[in-house]
């Protein structure tokens, strides 16, 4: 299942909304016990002031910074990681030298990861994604209040003033 199905709560059971019966015969079984977990909706325009936030950053990176953020999804992914919404990966070499071939071989496999060799060891940290599927409304507010602040730390400005720009550039 891929899209949520909406239902009505009846004050004894929940009853799919018009238009979805048909697909609940499809995906369900008459007599089955599934789990219902409510998901609340995310607010488009949060989503589009997040979004023109990281732009408006990026696009007013130092210059010292901007080589290492060719594009707004970048910056947001570096944010994400440096927040901790991340996924991380050890690796192990045999010595210094192989770590840093290792790094090398795996830095092309995704060019948002952030890959640092420390001796002979490799850790990859990857952006966790921000879907609405993969995070509900208050798991996404609280990574987006984070990378914000992240950002707002790199360009030198607080993230009150960095969320102002954004809205007048809006």
């Amino acid at each position: 299942m891929t899209n949520p199905i909406p239902f009505r709560w009846e004050g004894d059971c929940f009853t799919p909304m018009p238009g979805f019966g048909k697909r609940c015969d499809e995906l369900f079984v008459v007599g089955q016990a599934y789990r219902l977990v409510e998901q609340e909706d995310r607010s488009a325009a949060s989503h589009r002031h997040y979004f023109a936030c990281i732009n408006t950053a990026w696009e007013n990176l130092p210059e010292r910074l901007s080589a290492d953020f060719p594009t707004p999804d970048h910056l947001r992914r570096f944010a994400l990681i440096r927040a901790g919404y991340a996924d991380s990966r050890t690796l192990v070499a045999s010595s210094k030298a192989e770590a840093v071939r290792l790094a090398a071989f795996v830095k092309p496999m995704d060019s948002y990861a952030v890959v640092v060799v420390t001796d002979a060891t490799v850790t990859v940290w990857t952006a966790r994604s921000q879907s609405a599927k993969a995070m509900g409304k208050k798991d996404f507010q609280e990574s987006k209040d984070a990378v914000l602040d992240v950002i707002a730390g790199l360009i030198g400005t607080d993230p009150a003033t960095l969320s102002a720009q954004a809205g007048q550039a809006a």
